[in-house]
C-alpha cells in the first residue's frame, strides 16, 4: 500500500522583500519635488511575484482538473505581501486521496488517475514526480495481484489432486467418469 499525503506544489523562490531604505535620487532631479516618471516605472519584484501568483494558480488547477474527482478539496496556497499590499500565491498543494481501490482493477485506475494528476502540470515539481513514482508502484502490485488472481482462477478449472472437472461433473450425473467418442464409421 502506498501511502501519501497528496500532491504539493513547493516553489523556492526567493523571498521578495520590499524595499526599505530609500532610494538615493537621481543627480538631475530637484529636492522636494516627485519624479512621476519613476513613480510610473512598474517595480520589477512586484511583476516576478505576480507572474508567479499566476504560475502557482495555474499549476495547481492542472492538478485539480486531472484529479478525477480523487482530490480531496481545492487548492491550498502560500502567500506573500507585495509591495502593493496584496496578497500573491507563492506556492499552493492539493491533497489527493491516495488510497487503494477495494478491486486490484479499481486500484489501477485509482493509480492512473492519480499519476495523471501529479504530472498534469507543464512543469511538475520534484514532489509532484515522487507522488507519479508511488503511482506507479500501486499500480504494478496491483497487477501482480491481479495476475495471481487470474492465475488462481484458471487453476480452479484445470486437473487438480481431485481429479478433472469434467470427469468429476460426470460422475456427478451417475455417467461414465470418462466420456467416451466413437470413432467407428
Amino acid at each position: 500500500m502506498v501511502s501519501l499525503t497528496g500532491i504539493t506544489s513547493s516553489y523556492s523562490v526567493p523571498q521578495l522583500r520590499r524595499q526599505d531604505q530609500a532610494t538615493p535620487a537621481p543627480a538631475d532631479s530637484k529636492p522636494g519635488k516627485s519624479d512621476a516618471a519613476s513613480s510610473r516605472q512598474p517595480d520589477p519584484r512586484l511583476q516576478q511575484l505576480q507572474q508567479r501568483d499566476r504560475d502557482v494558480r495555474a499549476h495547481e488547477q492542472a492538478h485539480l482538473a486531472a484529479s478525477g474527482g480523487l482530490a480531496t478539496g481545492g487548492a491550498q496556497f502560500t502567500y506573500q505581501r507585495g509591495s502593493d499590499g496584496k496578497e500573491y500565491a507563492i506556492g499552493g498543494e492539493v491533497n489527493i486521496d491516495t488510497s487503494p481501490g477495494k478491486t486490484p482493477e479499481e486500484t489501477i485506475r485509482r493509480a492512473q488517475t492519480i499519476r495523471a494528476a501529479a504530472l498534469a502540470p507543464a512543469d511538475p515539481s520534484s514532489q509532484d514526480r515522487a507522488v507519479a513514482a508511488d503511482a506507479e508502484a500501486m499500480e504494478a502490485k496491483a497487477r501482480t495481484e491481479l495476475t495471481q488472481q487470474t492465475l488462481s482462477g484458471a487453476q480452479s478449472n484445470t486437473p487438480n489432486g481431485n481429479g478433472n472437472k469434467i470427469q468429476q461433473a460426470y460422475a456427478d450425473t451417475g455417467k461414465s467418469s470418462r466420456p467416451t467418442i466413437d470413432t467407428r464409421a
